[in-house]
């Protein structure tokens, strides 16, 4: 079986990259849209797969359908109880209808049968777990270590500064500058954390790119200090253990882009992990709610 079609992760990967505008005359044909789902497989052909899916908002409520497989060769790898992540790529007309619906980039991320054993073993963050003490640069060009900020609640969260898909690394980004704006608001709390955004496009995001970006985020741009919230990548040679132990799942798309999933973790003050927020749907106020409980 091919572990290179594959690959067991802990959570989904999602497409980032440009979206490009459509010229005004294609819009009188189908539009492709694309989406992202969850399921569990109920039953496979050869061309198909019949999913238990999960609700996928701005396509379709839950509910068990058949897809085609875009890549038909894949369902060999496919067995009823597997649980899935995929990308719905599905034709929009004028009339808002959606035609030629396919499944493709699927991920298996449980087994109900175990037949092979993934190449890569991802951690999948545990209130409790131990964060290792990993070493990054930062946006001055400094090695920092997570084990320095021990004493402090840190805020960890996952982007890269090219990713253009506004509810991924832009809405993490702008999240956290909510948070950082709201600490800052507290003299005494703001002193007792500490936020870091880790590129895993350290090739790119480079020192002096992390600096533009952070500064743009937090508002004030070259005039920034960054003392407070840090800008910072692995090297080359450890990002893999880096994103597999929090479970950051990251593949090649096109020469600009990133597939990868979501990542935010809180560090509590003992450098043990309290949070583990796996995708996009946490909202700063209630982080910051947990944030002020646990920083007491």
């Amino acid at each position: 079986m091919s572990c290179t079609r594959l690959f067991l992760v802990a959570f989904v990967a999602f497409l980032a990259g440009c979206h490009h505008e459509v010229p005004s005359a294609a819009l009188q044909s189908a539009e492709q849209k694309s989406f992202t789902i969850r399921g569990k497989v109920v039953s496979t052909d050869a061309t198909h797969v019949t999913l238990d899916g999960e609700d996928v908002p701005g396509f379709m409520e839950a509910m068990t359908m058949d897809y085609k497989l875009k890549d038909p060769s894949v369902v060999s790898e496919l067995h009823p109880g597997d649980r899935i992540s995929a990308k719905v790529l599905a034709d929009r007309d004028k009339d808002g209808n959606y035609t030629n619906i396919q499944l493709k980039d699927i991920v298996v991320i449980a087994q109900a049968r175990p037949d092979y054993k993934p190449p890569v073993a991802y951690h999948v963050p545990t209130p409790g777990d131990q964060v290792p003490d990993f070493k990054l640069l930062n946006q001055s060009g400094r090695t920092i270590h997570l084990d320095q900020f021990k004493g402090k609640v840190v805020l960890v969260t996952f982007i890269y500064t090219r990713c253009q898909l506004a509810d991924f690394c832009p809405r993490m980004s702008h999240n956290f500058a909510d948070v950082d704006k709201a600490l800052a608001a507290d003299p005494a709390l703001y002193k007792k954390t500490h936020l870091l955004s880790v590129s895993f496009d350290p090739t790119y995001d480079t020192p002096k790119v992390l600096r533009s970006y952070g500064g743009a985020y937090t508002g004030n741009f070259t005039n920034e200090k960054f003392a407070h919230w840090d800008f910072a990548a692995p090297s080359e040679k450890d990002l893999p253990v880096v994103t597999q132990f929090f479970n950051v799942g990251v593949t090649p798309g096109d020469s600009t882009s990133l597939t990868h999933s979501l990542s935010t973790v809180l560090i509590g003050r003992d450098g043990k992990i309290i949070e583990w927020y796996p995708n996009n749907e946490w909202k700063p106020e209630d982080v910051i709610a947990t944030i002020r409980k646990n920083a007491a």
